[in-house]
């Protein structure tokens, strides 16, 4: 697996669906030059709402990792056909931070820009320097599919939410990315094995795993994150989107809710029980993951990415699919089907592209579902088009993650306060591992990481951020 991999991976796995600066990786970016040449378009009409000239020039640049950039080639040409006198600079590659950042400081950047992989641009100060195009106008614009439906009631839940900073929707989100647990469909219906709705279900489940020499469950334990997910899930669907809330807010005392503890009982039963291979805390994610395909393990967190990293070490028949966490109890405020899930691949417009009008309808068509299937086949992956997988022939893991997105529902959960705040994160984390392995009890771990919430409130020198 490439670097470039590894870091999508790796900031799905950490939830980096809002596009904040991870440390180390994006630099500041300052003012642009406003005395460049500005965007200026022409007449519209029901079939050009933003009047892009036909003859202007679009310049698209797209991280080309491990989605490649195929389908945004075909955008293009029906771009093309749309507009014929327009001329398209495409161009692929991986460093899009070290490569745009100078653009955007010279007030010269591209008038599309895919925003990803390792040393992306940063977001945030983009959109604090007015460097990106508000794309609340592409929203509500009708959908390029069917005129009658603007493009916002076309996507998924909480793609909008994904791409709003302080204020303003600037990040168009293309794949969606669910988390759950995942096992092997023939493995479980050679065993008559179901797979649970309540936690009370799983710990049965897992004796019965147990008993036929098969580890119920393995993790990614040199990566803690992997539980923490299943944790998160668990108090949320609890407690509710007010929990998710307050947690995210730093609010007092949210860390202690009894859906959190709970949840952390839960986990740390696992171990108790003996129902996590041995071993496990010491692996790295592909160690693991490794296990669980060679049937040492049944059961293994992790997102939607899992079969595309998985591909070249899964053996036939094998037929991963993902399974809802269970929820606590019969009684939880989120119905059973709740799921994590978000988007990410991002999009950007930037405000003094010399073709804004032309960046903005490249969207609309990128975003049409026709678009998004091509995406789909191409890369196995699910787009953030409501229905854009209809009709199409899926892998049992896609098929799974389509059918658990459906079932979900408005019923999504995605958190802010882990890319919002790294060290709460780290030390959400970090006592996680020690959970897990039984070394704090759920109690020490609850005051562990409300220690580390309160002490974030109080610092004064980190932006904090509020979720509505």
């Amino acid at each position: 697996m490439s670097s470039n991999e590894i870091s999508r991976r790796s900031m799905l796995r950490a939830a980096a669906v809002l596009g904040l600066t991870v440390p180390g990786l994006a630099a500041c970016v300052t003012a642009g030059n406003n005395s460049g040449p500005q965007s200026t378009g022409g007449a519209t009409s029901a079939t050009n709402p933003f009047g892009v000239k036909a003859d202007a020039p679009l310049e698209v640049v797209v991280f080309k990792g491990a989605y490649g950039d195929d389908y945004v080639l075909a955008a293009e040409a029906a771009y093309k056909k749309q507009f014929g006198g327009a001329a398209i600079d495409h161009k692929g590659i991986q460093k899009v931070g070290d490569t745009l950042r100078p653009r955007f400081v010279a007030g010269n950047p591209p008038d599309v820009v895919n925003n990803t992989g390792a040393g992306r641009l940063d977001i945030a100060a983009l959109n604090q320097s007015q460097q990106l195009e508000n794309l609340d106008k592409l929203l509500d614009a009708p959908s390029w599919d069917d005129p009658n439906v603007k493009v916002r009631d076309t996507l998924l839940p909480g793609v909008v939410e994904d791409g709003i900073y302080d204020g303003s929707f600037v990040r168009f989100n293309y794949a969606y990315t669910a988390w759950g647990l995942w096992y092997s469909k023939p493995l479980f219906e050679k065993n008559g094995w179901m797979w649970p709705q309540t936690w009370q279900e799983m710990l049965e489940l897992c004796e019965d795993i147990k008993k036929t020499g098969i580890a119920p469950w393995t993790y990614q334990g040199k990566f803690p994150e992997y539980v923490t997910d299943p944790l998160l899930v668990m108090a949320v669907r609890g407690g509710g989107m007010d929990l998710l809330k307050s947690l995210d807010n730093l609010e007092p005392n949210a860390w202690r809710h009894e859906s959190v503890k709970a949840a952390a009982e839960a986990i740390a039963e696992l171990s108790g029980k003996g129902y996590i291979m041995q071993g496990s805390e010491a692996l790295s994610h592909t160690e693991a993951q490794a296990a669980w395909c060679q049937g040492k393990a049944a059961i293994i967190p992790s997102g939607s990415w899992l079969e595309a990293e998985q591909k070249s070490v899964t053996p036939a028949g094998f037929d991963m699919v993902m399974g809802a966490v269970p929820s606590l109890s019969s009684s939880s405020k989120l119905k059973t089907n709740a799921i994590h899930a978000a988007s990410s691949e991002a999009y950007l417009v930037p405000s003094q592209g010399k073709n804004v009008q032309g960046g903005l309808e490249f969207l609309r068509m990128l975003f049409s579902r026709n678009a998004m299937k091509d995406f789909a086949k191409s890369v196995g992956t699910l787009p953030s088009v409501k229905g854009a997988t209809e009709g199409l022939t899926m892998s049992p893991a896609l098929s799974s993650v389509a059918e658990a997105v459906k079932n979900a529902g408005d019923d999504t959960i995605n958190y802010r306060h882990r890319i919002w705040y790294p060290t709460l994160t780290k030390a959400v984390d970090d006592s996680v591992a020690e959970l897990v392995t039984r070394r704090i009890t759920p109690a020490e771990w609850v005051d562990r990481v409300q220690k580390a919430a309160d002490d974030l409130a109080k610092d004064t020198s980190i932006k904090k951020y509020e979720r509505k």
